[in-house]
């Protein structure tokens, strides 16, 4: 039987997704729905693609279409989408949001009746999705509501999988177990043998962090854009099963979205001024109109790495219990992106395996 899941916030949620299915049902076939939704660091275009922004894509259903290793967003949009499809064990279909809470229903109910499946498995990395809308760390509520609130307007059976509390770095660890119940199961090494690879290239910090967890790392690691180092625990190897009730009860955005039926994109964004007091869609705009490189040469990574142990250094004065740092940080602390970022990574697993604690770097 084929599986239907939804990777409920873009980007990284595609790898989470597809290790959770991994760990429910093996290799049993999937469908995973996502967003090509992206930061800035991948697409340089502000907010989510649409079909009309990739060529080569193929008919899933008549209102969803699939995504291939063929395909390619169209420059300078960007998307990890084609690369995922040609290395992970699912088939990807790509969701847009454009058409609001309305066009989302209608996709998921559209594809849940044509792979007859049971129940819907909605999966988001970190735990924002469960956010209430006024936490003072949430960045980025609006995707994963739309889908929460689609799914409810659908009325397909559906059940959110919350994978590793507070990886995300938008809602604590703490602020969010006590509400999780005890649904729960935890994720294992042998769980991650499906996605471990796609961290070579990917630069998705979440879901590099779930890995890290199911292998069994615990301690403190530093990532990018956050003044604390995030913690790997018991708990952030966990998946928690919640019903769609009960995250409609708790995220205020996604009952708003789903009450008020937002028929355009641009709706559900005002309603994420009313209820959030922000979006991050305008806060995407904004960094877009800032200045940037498109990263640095890889003649440059050389001098990166003999910098290397003094940016090091500073990193464990400034967090004495941190343990680990994410590629991600580690390149762009050294100044670099892209094509150099991943040279970098790939001469540090060479050049210092002791200190390559997959998918994360030991301090």
């Amino acid at each position: 039987m084929t599986q239907l899941l939804v990777a409920a916030g873009g980007g990284g949620d595609v790898i989470g997704t597809t290790l959770v299915h991994h760990a429910l049902h093996g290799d049993e076939p999937a469908v995973v729905l996502s967003y090509s939704w992206e930061r800035l660091v991948v697409d340089p275009l502000p907010g989510p693609r649409a079909e009309r922004d990739f060529t080569g894509l193929r008919p899933l259903t008549p209102l969803v279409s699939r995504i291939t290793a063929d395909s390619s967003a169209i420059a300078p949009a960007g998307s990890t989408l084609p690369r995922l499809a040609a290395e992970l064990p699912v088939t990807l279909g790509l969701l847009n949001p454009y058409g609001g809470v309305t066009h989302l229903a209608r996709q998921i109910a559209e594809a849940a009746q044509e792979y007859a499946v049971d129940e819907v498995k909605v999966v988001d990395v970190g735990g924002d999705i469960y956010a209430r809308g006024d936490e003072p760390t949430l960045l980025s509520p609006l995707p994963d509501a739309l889908v929460i609130a689609a799914c409810a307007t659908a009325g397909v059976p559906a059940v959110l999988h919350l994978a590793g509390p507070g990886l995300d770095c938008e809602v604590p660890e703490h602020e969010l177990l006590p509400d999780l119940g005890t649904d729960h199961f935890t994720l294992t090494a042998s769980d991650t043998r499906r996605v471990g690879h796609v961290f070579d290239w990917h630069p998705s910090e979440a879901s590099a962090l779930l890995v890290a967890a199911a292998r069994g790392l615990r301690g403190g690691c530093v990532v990018r854009d956050t003044g604390r180092p995030v913690v790997l625990s018991d708990a952030s190897a966990r998946v928690h099963r919640i019903t769609i009730d009960r995250v409609l009860a708790r995220n205020r955005l996604a009952h708003a979205l789903h009450t008020r039926g937002a028929g355009t994109l641009d709706e559900a964004e005002r309603t994420s001024w009313d209820i959030c007091g922000f979006s991050e869609l305008q806060r995407e705009r904004e960094l877009a109109l800032r200045p940037h490189g498109q990263g640095s040469p890889d003649g440059s990574v050389d001098e990166a790495l003999h910098g290397l142990d003094a940016w090091l250094e500073r990193l464990r004065t400034a967090d004495p219990e941190a343990r680990y740092v994410t590629f991600r940080c580690l390149a762009e602390g050294l100044g670099l992106t892209g094509a150099a970022a991943r040279s970098l990574r790939a001469r540090l697993v060479a050049e210092r395996p002791g200190q390559y604690a997959a998918p994360l770097f030991a301090l």
